[in-house]
């Protein structure tokens, strides 16, 4: 069985990593890995290769990026030769960037199998891009590997057949336990003892100056009190430069690699972000998390974690973070099969198909 896995960026290879590695213990299994340049800095991306014991990809298509549209055309054209040559028994896809839904286009025309490892999450705003490749993906994947109960309910609502649907546990949290132990034994340098650790990166949040501008001056007020230890990504840092906006008496940080991100992570007294992966972490490791933005994909972390919705809320982020510097922060669990294992659960049902 010649199973295919198509990354585009780097929360893909947190997941990729764990079913790759359950996989390998199975002798009949050989495994290509297509990385399609979707999201591609060579010193970033290596590190995270060699961090998570990925192989160089066998393939990259090298698309870089692009609108949408044309990213997502660009990915299919470069990928179906790629079907073609190698003629996969299946194409696993992760998650919900561009390169899960061109990938698994492409295969749905080829009549090639496909598998969707994250499926189910829904955010109900179809003004992200990502719900849409979420929504595509599914209708269009034969397996479909959900991380908890309320995607399996997403997919019944939606008509998905139930004999698809497998219910695994969250891959990216498998590749957490493994790396925890060594993140957590690094020496942070230059790190205070309190922090809030804050990533920023989504459109509706730094496109707009007036928005980007009341996080950050909610961020400025919060680091009078506690330090605040801010991980900038490249489009974040651009629009504060064409905004005249000056954050530099927050700890300003280029992005870490995985496990000294994790490390900043484990030891913070909370997180604010707007990513998805984060608020799966966080959760994990029952720091307090803080969610800039109305709604989630994963509910999970709101309804059993550590996650709160603040939207962009400067008043209640503040409210929130004093409540954690009182004690009073919310005490969350983990879900159900977020254990470490579920990347050894996909591969025991790919071994009996």
């Amino acid at each position: 069985m010649h199973i295919l896995h198509v990354v585009g960026a780097r929360p893909n290879l947190m997941k990729v990593a764990a079913v790759r590695s359950a996989l390998k213990q199975y002798a009949k299994i050989k495994q290509s890995l297509i990385h399609t340049g979707q999201h591609y800095d060579a010193n970033m991306s290596d590190v995270f290769f060699q961090q998570l014991e990925i192989p160089t990809p066998d393939v990259n298509l090298g698309v870089g990026s692009g609108t949408h549209a044309r990213q997502t055309a660009d990915i299919m054209i470069r990928f179906e030769p790629i079907v073609l040559e190698r003629k996969p028994d299946l194409v696993l896809v992760y998650g919900d960037v561009n390169s899960t839904v061109a990938a698994a286009l492409v295969c749905s025309k080829l009549l090639v199998p496909v598998g969707h490892v994250e499926a189910g999450l829904r955010s109900f705003d179809r003004t992200m891009p990502e719900e849409i490749n979420r929504l595509l993906t599914d209708q269009l994947a034969d397996l479909l590997f959900t991380p908890s109960e309320d995607g399996d309910k997403n997919l019944e609502r939606e008509g998905i057949a139930a004999s698809k649907v497998h219910r695994v546990g969250n891959v990216m949290i498998d590749s957490l336990v493994r790396l925890l132990p060594m993140a957590m034994d690094k020496k942070l340098n230059e790190s205070p003892d309190r922090y809030v650790l804050v990533t920023l990166h989504r459109p509706a949040n730094v496109d707009d100056d007036r928005i980007l501008k009341i996080i950050l001056e909610s961020l400025l007020e919060v680091n009078t009190q506690l330090k605040v230890v801010f991980s900038v990504h490249p489009r974040t840092r651009q629009r504060m430069t064409d905004f005249g906006i000056d954050a530099s008496r927050l700890d300003l940080r280029e992005p870490l690699p995985y496990i000294e991100f994790l490390a900043l992570q484990g030891r913070a007294t909370a997180v604010v972000t707007d990513s998805g992966g984060i608020q799966e972490e966080t959760t994990y490791l029952k720091v307090p998390c803080l969610t800039l933005r109305n709604n989630t994909e994963r509910p999970v972390t709101v309804t059993m974690g550590t996650n709160i919705l603040v939207g962009q809320d400067g008043a209640r982020l503040r409210a929130e973070l004093t409540k954690v510097l009182e004690g009073k922060q919310k005490q969350g669990e983990i879900p159900p099969l977020w254990d470490g294992r579920a990347g050894e659960r996909i591969a025991e049902i790919l071994t009996k198909l």
